[in-house]
């Protein structure tokens, strides 16, 4: 007989940001951090969604296999682009901070 399959704590939730925590976006925040916030709060929203998809397949849920695998790979493809866009903004203070004056 076979047991249900359960996930390590160690492995934790897919893409989940705990040190950023966006909250929702409200409409008078603009300017570059408006944005930035806009963008987390919308991969935080793919993986939250990501997670619920997976946790309803494994619970026995009508979800077919198709439908979880298509919102695993956006929040995915969402994580890694948030990453690179961060990787581009450390680079670019990296850079302003060695110009000199």
């Amino acid at each position: 007989m076979s047991s249900p399959v359960s996930v390590p704590s160690s492995i934790g939730s897919i893409g989940s940001l705990p040190q950023l925590s966006p909250s929702k976006p409200s409409a008078a925040e603009g300017g570059f951090s408006g944005i930035l916030n806009n963008a987390l709060y919308q991969v935080n929203q793919l993986s939250g969604n990501s997670e619920q998809q997976v946790s309803n397949l494994l619970k026995g849920g009508n979800t077919d296999m198709s439908t979880v695998m298509i919102a695993v790979e956006k929040a995915d493809v969402a994580f890694q682009l948030m990453m690179q866009v961060r990787n581009k903004i450390v680079s670019a203070y990296q850079d302003i901070e060695k110009m000199q004056f």
